[in-house]
């Protein structure tokens, strides 16, 4: 294995240890979250590149799209939050209440 795939790999297992140990506040959750998909995309984007295949080089772009809209939810979903209760914790956040 190469060692640049070796560290993209723990990367991505540094950013989903960081979900779960920083889940209580939205906003280290959602850095977490960019670092994985940002790892991810430049997995995708080494393996695509080495296996010379034409019609799967849309796919980190793809995926840097989802990235992208997922970035942007999760920050309308974090000004909604911290502008309704003043603060980022997840446990304030309660789906029966209207």
């Amino acid at each position: 294995m190469p060692i640049i795939i070796l560290n993209i790999t723990i990367a991505y297992m540094i950013s989903l240890l960081g979900v779960f140990i920083y889940r209580s506040h939205l906003m280290s959750s959602l850095l977490c979250l960019e670092g994985m998909m940002l790892a991810m995309f430049i997995l995708s984007t080494l393996m695509t590149l080495n296996s010379h295949f034409s019609l799967s080089y849309m796919m980190p772009i793809i995926l840097l799209v989802f990235a992208a809209c997922e970035a942007a939810v999760g920050l309308a979903l974090l000004v909604m939050v911290s502008n309704t209760y003043g603060l980022d914790y997840v446990q304030n956040l309660n789906i029966l209440q209207c």
